[in-house]
């Protein structure tokens, strides 16, 4: 883990900040949430028993502020008994970037896989985001599978 940074579970005290840096990353990726989505998003990352749960890095060197997260998400996985744990996002404030921050939040998903004994952690990433993929390469390798995705709208799509 980073020295710079404290990682620990999301807190409802963490709301505001990381509401910020969610702006910061929808941004990032063109996307504009509508309000309720990102309201929803937070009550099921606190919500007890959730599949939905955060970590989130918390400056060590001055500011206390929380400079980073990764969002994730448990399923059951059918090729195991056991969960699976999908990395969905990961973000960290461009002043805070080039510290090992988000190595640090991926090495304490990690750590938290092994302690609840879910059968893999996974993410994904654009081809394109080099920076990420720097980071993401220090721990394996992509894997060879393409992404496809079917985007529904409706009156209950969000």
């Amino acid at each position: 883990m980073s020295a710079t940074v404290a990682i620990r579970p999301a807190t409802a005290a963490d709301e505001g900040a990381w509401r910020v840096l969610w702006a910061e990353y929808c941004r990032f990726y063109g996307t504009d949430l509508p309000e309720a989505t990102t309201a929803a998003t937070w009550t099921r990352i606190l919500t007890p028993g959730s599949a939905f749960g955060t970590l989130v890095a918390v400056d060590r060197e001055g500011s206390g502020d929380v400079v980073g997260f990764a969002n994730y998400v448990l399923h059951p996985y059918t090729w195991s008994e056991r969960e699976a744990c999908y990395l969905e996002d990961l973000y960290v404030a461009p002043a805070a970037r080039g510290r090992a921050i988000g190595t640090a939040l991926i090495d304490a998903l990690r750590a938290l896989a092994e302690q609840e004994g879910w059968a893999r952690l996974y993410w994904h990433t654009e081809t394109g985001n080099a920076r990420a993929r720097t980071v993401y390469d220090r721990f394996t390798s992509a894997d060879g599978f393409v992404r496809y995705l079917l985007p529904f709208d409706g009156p209950n799509a969000s």
